[in-house]
């Protein structure tokens, strides 16, 4: 990704505005930031450091105070619900940040996609966590959702629960059901047996693969067209 693509924008609507910057601070910005890169540091001296008015006027301090392990906990979730949108997935991606913590920055995203611009969005899709990547598969844009289809860290399960959404496009069901990672993943295909929108060559090439009780369960319950699913029962039934 490139830089730019990465700025946080301070004049966007979705963020708290900057605090003016007072005359006298006992902290400065590298200064904290330097004490912040310590693993070690205790709880208390992080204290000090969120009630330094100077300090936390710049969004590189909160945002390492914010994803420091030993931030207590006070602290982080107020923080947290301060970051920018980019701040918010660079840290549900820091790997010292708490679990918790962690779903409650991705919460935040989620919160915000329909909100948030184009460009964003994008980024979003390239870089973000499993869960953004799934929930931007659905997306209205299909620049979005092509680009989360190849994030690195979208998984199987992911794809799945998009797939299941009454709101997955036809679009979208046969890009997924054409594509050369996820469409040879069992839990996918048994998925987009289910879709109402599945292409009926590529349900046909799935149900092939499908053990005859196993096909009949998942047709009670899919979305495809009663003819699709009628001929595929009888393919089965005639071993083809």
């Amino acid at each position: 990704m490139m830089a730019d693509e990465l700025q946080v924008d301070d004049s966007s609507s979705l963020a708290p505005q900057a605090q003016p910057q007072p005359a006298n601070s006992a902290l400065t910005e590298d200064l904290a930031l330097a004490q912040l890169k310590d693993p070690d540091l205790s709880p208390d001296t992080i204290d000090q450091i969120s009630r330094d008015a100077g300090a936390m006027n710049s969004r590189k301090v909160r945002s390492a105070l914010a994803g420091h392990q030993h931030t207590p906990r006070r602290i982080a979730l107020r923080l947290i619900r301060e970051l920018y949108t980019f701040e918010l997935m660079h840290f549900a991606l820091t790997p010292t940040v708490a679990a918790d913590l962690k779903r409650l920055a991705e919460e935040l995203l989620l919160s915000r996609l329909n909100a948030i611009t184009l460009g964003e969005r994008i980024s979003l899709a390239r870089r973000s966590s499993t869960a953004i990547a799934g929930a931007l598969l659905l997306d209205k844009e299909q620049q979005v959702w092509q680009l989360a289809m190849e994030n690195a860290r979208l998984t199987e399960a992911a794809v799945v629960k998009a797939l299941q959404r009454t709101t997955a496009t036809a679009t979208f069901v046969e890009a997924i059901s054409h594509h050369p990672k996820w469409s040879v993943r069992n839990e996918v295909q048994i998925a987009l047996l289910r879709s109402a929108h599945t292409p009926m060559a590529k349900a046909i090439e799935f149900a092939r693969r499908i053990p005859p009780r196993q096909l009949r369960d998942i047709l009670h319950t899919s979305r495809l067209p009663e003819t699709i699913k009628s001929y595929l029962r009888k393919e089965k039934e005639t071993g083809h």
